[in-house]
């Protein structure tokens, strides 16, 4: 029985209790109090009139100051128990009974099987939305019901856990593709176990907590266990440090040869005021610039017809000597002081801890005193990031838990040291380019990090995200093969371009009249995610992670 038809049910077995009372007690007080008695039906008439507030027949008078005190009691009280009424009991009631039934089961051996991914969350976000841009089918198994509301009224799949995990029927766990951890790691581990007691033999991905507890998952048979946090962590410890590979600011990784940098142009870099056609990077450089940055938004290369502008950040793809380049290009600024970190939680923590490990002198921002943290104080305190030397640090890492935080702190810092490497964490993928907008030099979220992990299994691809309209995607030579990279009509076709190609120990960026894609070549393709769908369809080239069906 669900607790709003039990306190409903309670309500209807108060009420004549109330109205008995009240009518006792008033039929006693007219009797000793006011002199005038009155027989039992009457009473109970006027305690129902005065409590539910539909007003009096002839009784509306007494004399006793008494008496008057009571009445106007029992008016009060009638009126809060009306409007008490119809929130508390009636309202809750109405919507338990006629809003959408949560399903909880799993779903049966009908349409397309599905992804099931237990627990919904940042870290997921990313990964569900590649997976429905690819119509993969997926079911969100969610123990909390508020989020399993939002969830269906969004349009998902969800089953929802009414009461524990180990209680819940799992005899359609057969129908799914592969299973998605998200929840605690004790949780994780627990579906693990019931999924292999039912017979699930696909593959089980998990998101932990803790490193730690990987080596259990892996013995129970878990096909792979990541700790996103962690991941996140080193993306932003790797982009405040040159100490760490890679050494530029702002590269990310895609293999072991070809990375992608962002890099922001200072106000003294000779690109300032160039066209970027002008530049000749892919020429002289060996490097493809596919957008810029500006004022947080993301503008694809093909549309940049204006001269490039102190502040803008470049999205480069190329080797790594060669970005680092563009990186003295851009004119970096130099390394003066230690690398502050703002927010010591587990991201904090682990970024503190890697660039300590890298010899990188830190100095840790926090609002909670504890070991480990140098000042004490609030990230949007001036005062606080003056005591820190956040003016002469060499970067500043953002890792605060709160994404709001993080936005206005990302202002206040930019005012107050404008040429300080500034680099963010953020839990939305939506929030990323809203911290471009304010000044961040990079920016990365836990589910782009959870998301490029789980998709090269899930999907196939590997890629790099740069922000929700673009992707860097890792692909094998099929369907290329034998012809030229800008003259096989992959953009005329599908609209998305052939930025490289990695042969053995080469990657090849500025393609000659004679050179021909061979079998063995890895092609990288930098585009919007529909224009990547139609290169697939196009050019005929099968995904290597589940099938569809």
């Amino acid at each position: 029985m669900k607790r709003s038809t039990k306190r409903l049910i309670l309500l209807l077995a108060a009420l004549p209790v109330a109205v008995l009372l009240v009518g006792v007690v008033y039929m006693e007080l007219m009797d000793y109090v006011e002199g005038v008695p009155r027989d039992f039906w009457t009473s109970i008439e006027w305690a129902a009139e005065t409590l539910t507030t539909t007003g009096y027949g002839s009784d509306t008078h007494w004399n006793d100051p008494w008496m008057v005190a009571f009445v106007i009691t029992m008016q009060f009280l009638g009126l809060f128990l009306v409007f008490l009424l119809f929130p508390v009991y009636v309202i809750p009631f109405f919507e338990e009974h006629f809003e959408a039934r949560l399903p909880s089961a799993l779903p049966a051996a009908k349409g397309k099987r599905y992804v099931l991914i237990y627990r919904y969350g940042p870290a997921v976000s990313v990964l569900i939305e590649e997976l429905a841009r690819y119509q993969r089918r997926v079911v969100v198994l969610e123990e909390d019901e508020e989020t399993a509301r939002r969830l269906h009224e969004n349009r998902l799949e969800v089953v929802w856990i009414r009461h524990d995990l180990h209680e819940l029927n799992f005899g359609n766990l057969g129908h799914a593709q592969a299973i998605v951890a998200n929840g605690s790691d004790q949780d994780n581990a627990a579906l693990l176990l019931i999924s292999r007691d039912q017979n699930f033999v696909g593959p089980f991905y998990a998101l932990m907590a803790d490193p730690l507890h990987r080596q259990p998952l892996t013995t129970w048979g878990v096909a792979a266990a990541y700790t996103p946090v962690h991941v996140l962590a080193a993306a932003l410890a790797s982009r405040a440090s040159r100490r760490i590979h890679p050494s530029v600011q702002g590269i990310q990784q895609l293999g072991q040869k070809l990375g992608v940098a962002e890099l922001r142009i200072h106000n003294t870099s000779p690109l300032v005021e160039e066209l970027l056609s002008h530049t000749q990077l892919r020429e002289r450089h060996g490097i493809v610039i596919l957008g810029i940055w500006r004022s947080g938004i993301f503008i694809p290369r093909t549309l940049v017809d204006t001269p490039l502008q102190a502040g803008d950040i470049i999205v480069a793809v190329g080797r790594q000597p060669a970005l680092e380049g563009l990186g003295r290009l851009a004119v970096p600024l130099s390394q003066r002081g230690p690398i502050v970190i703002a927010g010591y939680g587990k991201v904090g923590r682990k970024v503190q801890q890697i660039l300590t490990a890298a010899g990188e002198k830190t100095i840790v921002i926090d609002q909670t005193p504890g070991e480990g943290v140098d000042v004490v104080g609030n990230a949007l305190d001036r005062e606080t990031l003056k005591r820190a030397g956040v003016d002469i640090a060499s970067a500043l890492v953002l890792a605060l838990s709160s994404d709001s935080e993080s936005l206005f702190a990302a202002t206040v810092i930019r005012e107050f040291a404008p040429d300080v490497p500034l680099v963010a964490r953020a839990n939305q993928q939506q929030v990323v380019r809203r911290l471009y907008r304010v000044g961040a030099d990079f920016a990365l979220s836990v589910g782009q990090v959870a998301g490029q992990l789980l998709a090269s299994h899930l999907l196939g691809e590997e890629y790099i995200e740069l922000e929700q309209g673009l992707k860097l995607v890792k692909l094998g030579a099929s369907g290329l093969t034998g012809r030229h990279p800008l003259r096989a009509g992959v953009r005329e076709r599908t609209g998305c371009e052939v930025v490289a190609v990695e042969r053995g120990e080469e990657v090849v960026v500025e393609f000659p009249d004679e050179f021909c894609i061979e079998a063995e070549d890895t092609v990288f393709l930098a585009g919007p995610p529909q224009a990547l769908d139609a290169y697939y369809t196009a050019f005929q080239v099968k995904r290597s992670g589940i099938g569809e069906d």
